[in-house]
């Protein structure tokens, strides 16, 4: 009998081994912890997954940062994103001048914005339908016919240097001014036919001499392109070529004339040369772009948006409070006059864009 019942026991304690042993139910999570995503709650319920990783924005310069100029305030305005948007992780990447395709695609391949800076990432048209779930910015060019995630901005550089003309002709006490280009081509040209213009709208009789340093790399360049213009008498001298240009204001200091920044409000350089700059927004442009986007409004990817002087990314800059102010208050009037009139459409301002 003893022995039956031990059988009897000893049978229970298999099954019931072989029960927990092969058991599927998966475990309860502990008090106070999450249930793994997308599993099936005691009540049958889903939970959510958990949050997504931060959206990534990569800007990519066709140069090299450190221009205090076209591509530094690009990296402003990523600077400014990434302080008021805790949900955003923003990289940067600097082309060097070359490799600019294959830069885009490797910023692509881990972004979910790529602001490309520059007209030099002309192929964006062929590689944005590559990457459908990636939002493309284009700084300062456009693509020929719309791509559907791909926002164009441009700028209406010519509408602010219209204005540093008539600034370098109202100063100009020889009645030449300059201007040096960073290369010849259409978007540097849409600087300086305004600048001509401006000149032009307060002394027809003004002369305005221009050359390019063929990089925008090499402040040596920039500097011998304004000592040549100088040369030819002209006493006030627009950079129009980023970091080159930065030897345009050191033969503005050496050589006793004034000069005009570009881009940003340069004149923190050398406020003692330079006397104002046509101020073009790329930073705030890309900080307004992408802030519309994370609002969840994506209305202006597929189109080109122009960052004019009505919407205040173009205009003229003197420097912060305290800075060294050479243009009389009076011509700063007349120029806050004429900026009103080209906003209502009284002036129109030449360009090369079509």
């Amino acid at each position: 009998m003893k022995k039956y019942f031990a059988m009897m026991l000893a049978m229970l304690l298999l099954v019931g081994c072989f029960a927990a042993c092969t058991k599927t139910d998966k475990p309860e999570a502990p008090a106070g912890e999450a249930t793994p995503a997308g599993e099936a709650t005691p009540a049958g319920e889903t939970t959510p997954p958990p949050a997504t990783d931060k959206l990534t924005v990569t800007i990519v310069v066709a140069g090299t940062f450190g221009d205090r100029s076209f591509y530094d305030s690009s990296k402003a305005g990523g600077e400014r994103l990434a302080k008021d948007f805790e949900n955003l992780n923003v990289k940067y990447i600097e082309c060097n001048n070359e490799n600019h395709d294959v830069q885009m695609r490797d910023a692509a391949d881990a972004a979910n914005i790529v602001v490309c800076v520059g007209w030099e990432f002309y192929d964006i048209a062929d590689i944005a339908p590559e990457y459908p779930n990636v939002s493309f910015i284009w700084i300062d060019n456009a693509t020929e016919t719309p791509v559907k995630n791909v926002l164009n901005i441009t700028y209406a550089q010519n509408e602010g240097s219209f204005l540093a003309g008539y600034i370098a002709a109202a100063m100009s006490k020889t009645g030449t001014v300059g201007a040096v280009g960073g290369e010849d081509n259409m978007t540097i040209n849409d600087f300086i036919v305004g600048y001509k213009q401006g000149a032009a709208y307060f002394n027809e009789a003004t002369k305005v001499e221009v050359n390019y340093t063929n990089t925008y790399d090499d402040p040596a360049k920039g500097k011998d392109c304004a000592k040549i213009l100088h040369d030819r008498g002209a006493d006030v001298i627009f950079q129009i070529a980023s970091k080159a240009g930065d030897g345009v204001f050191e033969a503005a200091q050496e050589g006793g004339f004034y000069a005009i920044g570009v881009d940003s409000d340069q004149k923190y350089i050398n406020d003692a040369v330079i006397i104002c700059s046509m101020k073009k927004e790329v930073g705030n442009s890309i900080y307004d772009a992408v802030a519309k986007y994370l609002s969840g409004d994506k209305s202006l990817w597929g189109t080109t948006w122009v960052a004019d002087m009505s919407n205040g990314y173009v205009g003229i800059g003197y420097g912060e409070a305290g800075a060294t102010q050479q243009v009389p208050d009076d011509i700063k009037a007349a120029v806050e006059e004429l900026q009103a009139k080209i906003v209502s459409g009284e002036i129109k301002v030449d360009t090369t864009r079509n």
